[in-house]
Order: structure tokens, then sequence, then C-alpha cells
């Protein structure tokens, strides 16, 4: 793991509006880590290796491509986020275009899906969705199309692993995360959309609707702990699930709000700490 990662943000501004860049950066250094012994737990169930050809939608700045491509697996990703996607170019194509690199280490798609196998010819054996769903009505609706989109580029029996929120009660940022539903409801009436609690079968809903066998599940603790509150504050928005209480409100307000929440986790030396609990499916094509 790389030292940017763990980065202090404790001089940050959390005045300054965040633009695609900054928060694709906080997103690489301080939020994704978070996921680490998610990723390796899969890999470890699944043995991923240098005979694996793994296909990661929704790939972001490449934390997940990277360990595998660590355990030597070839590895592709997609993203329709081009400032994550270049933060993963850069952790995983350092020397592109440099004389001498290796010409297929990884490959990287910010514009759908690759046309065709992967690079040495092979269809895709594995299939990972890292981005967790369960904790809004509807966060899995594009999902669904994704990987119908995407099977066709996999091996037949080839593996899929899909990626959830554990219960409520096993996750520390549960209240933090419905302080986003309530401000993002707050300039309008109810909608359907918000924060709801984990469902039991999310995961098996998408894998049905998919046409996927499921195989498999486990749980893996992902404990949250930042270096401070500034840390945690941004880390946390730049996932993305508080968008809709930034248009809502303002920024200031739902930084403001969700440093309020965080209270209960802060710790003695200033740290912020919040154990979680993530789910993960595994299928068959």
């Amino acid at each position: 793991m790389t030292p940017t990662l763990v980065r202090n943000h404790r001089d940050a501004d959390l005045s300054a509006p965040a633009d695609a860049g900054t928060r694709a950066r906080d997103w690489a250094e301080i939020q994704e880590r978070m996921l680490a012994p998610l990723y390796e737990a899969v890999y470890d169930r699944l043995e991923v290796g240098p005979a694996t050809r793994m296909l990661s939608l929704g790939c972001g700045s490449g934390l997940a491509m990277l360990a595998a491509a660590a355990r030597g697996a070839h590895v592709t990703g997609v993203d329709s986020d081009r400032e994550r996607l270049a933060l993963a170019r850069a952790r995983l194509l350092p020397d592109e275009g440099a004389e001498g690199a290796p010409a297929h280490r990884a490959r990287l798609h910010d514009d759908g899906l690759p046309a065709g196998v992967g690079a040495d010819g092979a269809p895709y054996d594995l299939i990972t969705v890292f981005e967790p769903i369960g904790c809004a009505a509807g966060d899995s609706e594009g999902l669904v199309p994704a990987l119908e989109s995407a099977l066709p580029l996999a091996a037949r029996g080839a593996t899929v692993v899909l990626t959830g929120w554990g219960p409520p009660e096993r996750c520390a940022t549960a209240p933090v995360l419905r302080v986003a539903a309530r401000l993002a409801e707050s300039t309008r009436p109810p909608r359907p959309g918000g924060w709801r609690p984990t469902l039991r079968d999310d995961l098996e809903d998408v894998a049905a609707r998919a046409g996927l066998k499921p195989d498999g599940s486990g749980r893996v603790s992902c404990p949250f702990g930042y270096a401070d509150p500034d840390s945690a504050v941004r880390g946390l928005l730049s996932t993305g699930l508080f968008d809709a209480a930034v248009r809502a409100t303002d920024r200031s307000q739902v930084e403001k709000e969700v440093a309020e929440a965080l209270h209960p986790y802060r710790r003695a030396d200033g740290t912020v700490w919040m154990p979680n609990v993530f789910r993960y499916l595994v299928c068959t094509t």
C-alpha cells in the first residue's frame, strides 16, 4: 500500500469547494483503502493468481486491481469517472508509453466495456463489483444492465463477485449515512432513493435479475479509520453517497452535520474509528 493512501489531511480547507479532481484524490488517498480487507478476503477465497483474468466493473482509482495484479492476475478495469481512472492509470501503468514498458500489465477503459476479451485473447474468468450496494434505495439499478453487458466477455462458468454493506447494526457508519438522507430530503417531500436499512437479500436479488447462480458468500470486517475528523469528512464525501445532500443544501452544511455525526466515533487521540461489516456474494455465470 502506497504512503499516499494514508496521508493526513489535518490542514485541508473544508470550506473550499471540491472539484472532481480533488474528490477523486480524496477517494484514492483516504477512503478507498477502507475496503482493502474486502478485496483481500475475496482474492484469498477465490485463489486469485497468475491464471486469473479479471474484469473489474466500477474499478475506481484501481486499488482492488492493484492488489489482484500483485498476485499475478491479468486485470482490466472499467469506470465512468475519468478522474478516478486517471489515478488508476498512474498506479497500474506508471511507465505507460515509456520505451521497454510492458504493453499489457493492465487495461483501463473509461468509455464502456472493452471491445473483446482479455489482453491475451482469453475470456475473463472473474468479474468483480467492489462498489458496495445496499445503503440507498435503487443503488443497484444500474448494476444489472452493467453485468448483462459484461457477461458475454466471460468464460462459461466464470465467477462473479458482488459486494454490499452489512446489517446496519454491524455498521457504525450507518447513522452517518442517515444524515445524508435527512439533508437530501430537507428541501423536498420524501421520495424513494434515500438511506434505507440494508436488506438481507440485496445481493441475491441482483444476482437473480442478472441470471447469475449464487455459490457462496462471506462477511468481512472493514473498519473505517481516519487520522482526524477532517480526513473522515473528506473521505466520506468522496464516496458520492452525500451528493444529493449537497445539492439539496450546500457543501458546508453537509460537512458540518457529518462532522457532528462523527463525534461518537472520535478517540482521545483525535482519530476516528468506525467498525463496519461488508458482505460479498460469489456467483457463477
